[in-house]
């Protein structure tokens, strides 16, 4: 099987959306995100309402481009009262993991 292109990862995603919560992250937290960390407080710039523990979302630059998946770690409302390091979502896959992975993906 081989790897999404960019345009089908989009696509997933957007589909993945409308079933899932979302987290906006602010310029500063997406390229961490892309990276392979995951998601902290201080790079929130927006989330979904009322969203629970441990459920599934979809990560989004504030241009509504989406980045990613992962697992909410916190409650909104538990969220609000962490600090600025506490992690509000737990990674699960992105838009730069072919690229960080594209050395091994292929190797025999």
């Amino acid at each position: 099987m081989r790897p999404l292109t960019d345009a089908e990862m989009k696509t997933v995603l957007d589909k993945l959306a409308n079933y899932m919560h979302k987290i906006w992250v602010k310029e500063n937290g997406a390229q961490p995100f892309l990276y392979g960390s995951n998601v902290v407080k201080a790079h929130v710039g927006r989330w979904s309402e009322d969203c629970p523990e441990h459920q599934g979302c979809v990560i989004y630059s504030m241009a509504d481009v989406p980045l990613g998946f992962g697992v909410t770690a916190r409650s909104t409302n538990e969220a609000r009262r962490l600090d600025p390091t506490g992690i509000v979502c737990f990674r699960q896959a992105d838009c730069g993991e072919y690229l960080r992975d594209e050395d091994t993906l292929f190797a025999g």
